[in-house]
């Protein structure tokens, strides 16, 4: 698989809130936020702490009804190294609650794929809106 497929597999786990996407990731996998909001850590290293991390947020999605209604403007950018991408795109996410307006956050991950696992990503986002995003679910 190229890293576009990769990215592709792995963000329709992510889309269901599905725990599936760790495994997209290798054993000894790393997944960085450099912006991440307080107390998330910024550097998380190895599938198991990967999903000891991410487990929790995806039940609380689920559990508050938040769901993630689409996933536009995607773009991928292929860079000079063929196991790195850059893709940018847009979630468009519902929040919990009746007539409640969906809302945007734009992410922007650079990603490293050996054989057919992301080895690195490295996840790009608006800290304040995540933040808050966070505090209500």
């Amino acid at each position: 698989m190229t890293p576009a497929d990769v990215f592709h597999r792995a963000h329709g786990f992510v889309r269901a809130y599905d725990l599936r996407y760790v495994d997209c990731f290798a054993v000894d996998g790393v997944l960085e936020l450099p912006f991440a909001p307080a107390p998330m850590p910024k550097l998380i290293r190895g599938r198991e702490a990967i999903r000891a991390l991410l487990a929790p947020r995806y039940a609380a999605a689920q559990a508050s009804g938040r769901r993630i209604a689409d996933y536009r403007n995607i773009r991928i950018h292929e860079t000079q190294d063929p196991h790195v991408i850059v893709a940018e795109f847009d979630v468009v996410g519902v929040p919990r609650g009746v007539g409640v307006e969906p809302d945007n956050l734009s992410f922007i991950h650079v990603i490293e794929v050996i054989d057919d696992h992301i080895v690195m990503q490295r996840d790009y986002f608006d800290s304040l809106v995540m933040a808050e995003r966070l505090r209500l679910s």
